[in-house]
């Protein structure tokens, strides 16, 4: 224990360790009764339940989904802002970080009003065969809007810390800017992206509030907790919930060894 210059115990220290205690015991108390109050049985019989299986594998699905449209569309501006300097950028990085701050039912809100009938872009969709309102697609655009900014703010950090002279070398020697980044960049900030993607995936199977303003069928597994739960109440909700703390306790595990792995490779060695 630390003392001060008295010779009596220094309060800071004590205060601080009574915090952390209580911190991590609002945490972990709640999760450790959820994942102990299910009978072994009751596990099974919840895991081999269609209606769970299927919501789990859709759950599973949409977020993957939206998690590669992520990459796909975020990397360029990952990229962008990590490497560019234009007039209005911070405007622009306020708008990527906006669906952090929004209430999850305005969303879902918002993205109705895009889609429907009353709105010319919602016209041509639906003219086109494309309907949000209980489809998968809807879903998938739900948890991309709720994703993209914790996938385009990691990468972004991957690009950031990748210095512009290497580009500059692989452009000297013939490679196009494409070339570069293909050889250079993007194998160098690949843990960054990685990581976006797992954080992107974890943030969408998730999603609840935007989900079930868009789409209470088909039913992703958090919608399909709250049904189980407002029907039957704890005793069937919790081995739902059960399983769903699991996938996203992998992917929190996932995401914690890609993280230290990294800090450990890029770590300074000592003299030898």
């Amino acid at each position: 224990m630390h003392t001060g210059s008295g010779g009596k115990p220094e309060l800071f220290p004590l205060l601080a360790l009574l915090a952390s205690a209580l911190v991590l015991a609002f945490i972990l108390v709640p999760l450790v009764q959820l994942m102990t109050a299910p009978e072994p049985d009751m596990l099974i019989r919840t895991l081999l339940d269609k209606d769970v299986y299927k919501s789990i594998l859709l759950s599973l699905r949409t977020a993957g989904l939206a998690t590669l449209i992520a990459f796909i569309l975020g990397t360029p501006l990952a990229y962008l802002l990590a490497h560019r300097e234009f007039p209005g950028k911070h405007l622009v990085e306020s708008i990527v970080d906006l669906p952090l701050v929004i209430p999850h039912p305005v969303i879902g809100i918002a993205i109705l009003g895009v889609a429907g009938r009353n709105n010319a872009i919602g016209r041509v969709m639906q003219d086109m065969g494309i309907h949000l309102m209980g489809t998968v697609t809807g879903i998938v655009s739900v948890l991309l809007f709720v994703g993209l900014p914790l996938y385009i703010n990691s990468a972004k950090s991957g690009f950031e810390a990748i210095p512009r002279r290497l580009e500059y070398v692989a452009r000297s020697l013939g490679a196009s800017p494409f070339g570069a980044f293909g050889r250079v960049t993007f194998p160098l900030a690949w843990r960054s992206i990685l990581v976006g993607m797992l954080m992107c995936f974890a943030r969408a199977i998730s999603e609840f509030g935007a989900v079930v303003v868009i789409a209470y069928h088909p039913m992703i597994a958090p919608v399909l907790l709250f049904e189980r739960y407002e029907a039957y109440g704890l005793r069937y909700s919790q081995p739902v919930a059960f399983w769903l703390v699991l996938v996203s306790l992998s992917l929190f595990l996932t995401l914690r060894t890609l993280t230290l792995g990294g800090r450990r490779k890029n770590k300074p060695r000592g003299p030898r």
